[in-house]
């Protein structure tokens, strides 16, 4: 799958160098680039998306989306490399208390009761330009 956004060259003038803090706004569209390819993955494999960055007082969920009868709060990771671990090792405790707060909000927001739940973890990986994701069902449990 090809890596849609940002190129290569905004990379080159963008990304962090020695002695550079991150930039924040690479940081940030990469972010959404992943969130983007990982929500066309996850439709081309039959799920609907229900939200998108849905975001409250104790956290945020990047996607949530029907698989079935199931509803599933979807964490999304990107990485360029797998220097500092896989993508998927980013999802600290911290952060599964996180995405269960933000969890539990949405579905007060939602007219229904809920039926089953499940997180699950998006890893894109970026090599070369092309983009993998690794969909990881039922990650994690709260």
């Amino acid at each position: 799958m090809r890596w849609p956004w940002p190129s290569h060259s905004y990379m080159s003038q963008h990304a962090c160098r020695p002695g550079r803090r991150a930039n924040p706004r690479w940081q940030h569209l990469t972010g959404a680039a992943a969130e983007d390819l990982v929500a066309r993955h996850l439709e081309d494999r039959g799920c609907r998306i229900v939200a998108r960055r849905f975001r409250c007082k104790g956290g945020e969920i990047d996607l949530v989306v029907g698989d079935g009868e199931v509803t599933a709060f979807v964490e999304v990771k990107a990485r360029r490399s797998s220097r500092f671990g896989h993508a998927a090792e980013a999802v600290t405790s911290r952060k599964r208390r996180r995405l269960a707060i933000a969890a539990r909000a949405f579905l007060r927001t939602r007219d229904r009761p809920p039926g089953r739940c499940r997180f699950d973890v998006a890893c894109v990986e970026l090599r070369a330009g092309r983009a993998s994701v690794e969909w990881i069902r039922d990650a994690f449990r709260v």
